[in-house]
């Protein structure tokens, strides 16, 4: 049997596409698990109101753009840090805690660039003593991360705004990106 070029090209392009596609889907899947610890980590720094959780998550030129008209946009990952701290410091002093949780509907990655947009419920718990309600705040964001030299991802722009719960509730799971289950309805909602 006389083999054809377009037959050798064919051959080639299957050994290929089979000897390295599993090795771009593994590391798309790797990629995907490290942009994911992001927000576990976030979870477990609001749950213990600690900020050296989140240290290393931002780049060192990291953006923070707050949802409020009347705040400037926070650039460094010291000036970020240094709000995560006072807002931690507010909650602790007023004895009270906090938890967040995230759906990431969607993630576009380009090779060391990685867009997520997604959905943010915060529920914040006022001392018992006070009697008062759990309160509930929901939001939309989108967050930027790049890869850099050391192989790891950084959080370069972080941005959100307020939304209705139901769009958390109602997000749906999008196979590899985080999905918190933590949060369902309350009895307020």
């Amino acid at each position: 049997m006389k083999l054809t070029k377009l037959m050798v090209i064919a051959i080639i392009a299957g050994l290929v596409s089979s000897l390295f596609l599993p090795m771009m889907a593994q590391a798309k899947t790797s990629d995907d698990d490290a942009l994911n610890q992001f927000y576990a980590q976030f979870t477990v720094a609001f749950e213990r109101l600690d900020v050296e959780i989140i240290k290393t998550i931002y780049a060192e030129n990291a953006c923070y753009i707050p949802e409020q008209q009347s705040k400037d946009i926070t650039i460094g990952r010291d000036k970020i840090i240094a709000l995560y701290n006072a807002f931690f410091s507010k909650i602790k002093n007023k004895n009270a805690h906090i938890e967040v949780d995230f759906r990431v509907i969607e993630r576009q990655i380009s090779q060391n660039s990685a867009t997520d947009i997604g959905y943010y419920m915060i529920r914040y718990h006022p001392p018992k003593e006070t009697e008062e309600p759990v309160s509930e705040f929901a939001g939309k964001f989108v967050n930027v991360s790049k890869k850099k030299n050391d192989g790891k991802w950084y959080l370069t722009v972080d941005t959100n705004n307020r939304a209705e719960p139901d769009f958390y509730y109602q997000a749906k799971p999008t196979p590899n990106l985080y999905f918190g289950l933590h949060f369902s309805k309350t009895k307020h909602n």
